[in-house]
């Protein structure tokens, strides 16, 4: 395949670093800091860790060089990327998949996001000084989400933050932006452990994450293992298709994608070093769901020593994580109305930005504002809840099924690991990747899908 020249109108990142932070940034988000301490506590602690572990090495890192190998390659959009790789056929749906689940993601997303910038609020004015019980701290939440103008306001107050970085392009916008934050919320995190693992009775939470009781490994356990290695990496919505079409040729990827994975996968444990110590310096229990960062922390800030100044730090560091995600979400569908549209950054920008708030309202309102949306009829999920398990879970699998069935099996490995190796750094053990790409990750992502559909109980 001739190789495809390097288009400077699309923008590029300017260092091999400036696309690790940004990179980094997409995986690092709510799934790090908000999803995994919470599957982690409901799926046996160090018995979940160890089989994601696994899944990140054995599917996710595979699937994350097939994206980037595509982006880089194509110097495209997910639906361009496909297009090129397969000229005439009907392959570009997939791509165009991808779009679409990234806008949906990025609509529930921000709402959740919109969350982390309300609780830092709270934090900040002292709601978490007092004694905050498990009976307070949850009515403290199902008040806020109830509030209609906070959580509207809140989600379309986070998409114009992430809208004015996007339209800033990928140098003066996305690079600049994460080259900032992610450094901070580096630093923000390790200090977080740090005072974490310090609390009277937090070696009981190291336990919990680091010392595996085989007994625990179930088959649920397994799966929800693999589909927050799937989540946690940003893989089948098209967004490291995206960031690896602003990737030099130059730059060597084999490190890129591994910087990429080892940052994500460090950040996600120490996490769960900022959570599990002082949930159980505090008794908490640590299978506290999905309200785990929302409703259970609250309770024990005020019990901590300069418990305030944690609550504050906390939920900083959660709207940093949510930031840098949803930056990579909207460049996916803006990348692909530039490339494929002929739009304007500008335009593309505000535009998605104004359609993605639109759909963001339901979700916004489904938590307690509109009782309507709360239990969908006939669904028994609401509205946020469903597009979650749509489009967060479903579709994302479903995409990195795609994505490995056709650079496994339509594109090829070798067109995959040149352009991977296209610095002069080949990929270590091709062979082994592109043996996990062309069957093992197929299989598992597939049986991951016929689980969820079978059993639907997984989300």
């Amino acid at each position: 395949m001739a190789t495809i020249p390097q288009n400077e109108a699309r923008g590029n990142f300017g260092s091999l670093m400036g696309f690790v932070m940004a990179g980094a940034g997409s995986a690092i988000g709510l799934g790090n800091i908000w999803r995994f301490p919470y599957m982690t506590g409901e799926n046996g602690g160090a018995a979940f860790l160890l089989i994601y572990l696994l899944f990140v090495v054995a599917i996710g890192v595979p699937v994350l060089f097939a994206e980037l190998a595509m982006g880089r390659a194509s110097q495209r959009n997910p639906v361009g990327a496909f297009t090129v790789l397969a000229p005439g056929s009907s392959w570009g749906w997939v791509g165009g998949l991808g779009v679409l689940t990234g806008f949906c993601i990025l609509a529930f997303y921000s709402v959740v996001a919109g969350w982390t910038l309300g609780y830092l609020g709270m934090a900040l004015s002292g709601t978490f000084a007092g004694p905050v019980d498990a009976e307070r701290s949850g009515a403290i939440f199902g008040d806020f989400v109830a509030d209609p103008a906070m959580a509207v306001g809140l989600c379309i107050l986070f998409l114009t933050i992430t809208a004015v970085v996007v339209r800033g392009g990928v140098q003066k916008g996305i690079q600049r932006t994460t080259s900032v934050l992610m450094p901070a919320f580096f630093a923000l995190l390790v200090l977080l452990a740090g005072r974490s693992l310090t609390l009277e009775g937090a070696e009981a939470g190291v336990s919990f994450l680091f010392a595996v009781d085989f007994s625990k490994i179930t088959p649920t356990v397994v799966v929800q293992a693999l589909g927050q290695a799937l989540f946690s990496l940003s893989l089948g919505m098209g967004a490291m298709i995206t960031y690896g079409s602003y990737l030099d040729r130059k730059a060597s990827m084999p490190l890129a994608g591994a910087s990429v994975a080892l940052f994500d996968t460090g950040i996600a444990i120490l996490a769960g070093l900022i959570i599990f110590p002082a949930l159980f310096a505090s008794g908490a229990d640590p299978s506290g769901g999905p309200g785990l960062v929302f409703v259970v922390m609250p309770t024990i800030f005020d019990a901590m020593p300069l418990g305030g100044v944690f609550a504050v730090a906390f939920y900083l560091l959660l709207a940093t994580a949510a930031l840098t995600s949803t930056i990579s979400l909207l460049e996916v569908v803006v990348s692909y109305l530039v490339d494929e549209r002929g739009i304007g950054r500008e335009v593309a920008v505000w535009g998605t930005t104004a359609a993605c708030a639109a759909l963001a309202v339901p979700s916004a309102l489904s938590l307690g504002a509109v009782s309507g949306l709360s239990e969908l009829p006939g669904v028994g999920m609401g509205f946020l809840d469903l597009q979650n398990a749509l489009w967060g879970n479903y579709a994302l699998s479903f995409g990195a099924l795609m994505i490995c069935l056709f650079v496994g099996w339509r594109w090829g490995v070798q067109p995959a690991l040149d352009e991977i190796g296209a610095s002069g750094q080949p990929l270590p053990a091709g062979a082994v990747w592109g043996a996990l790409v062309r069957f093992v990750c197929p299989v598992a992502v597939g049986g991951l899908l016929v689980y969820i559909v079978v059993t639907q109980n997984y989300f």
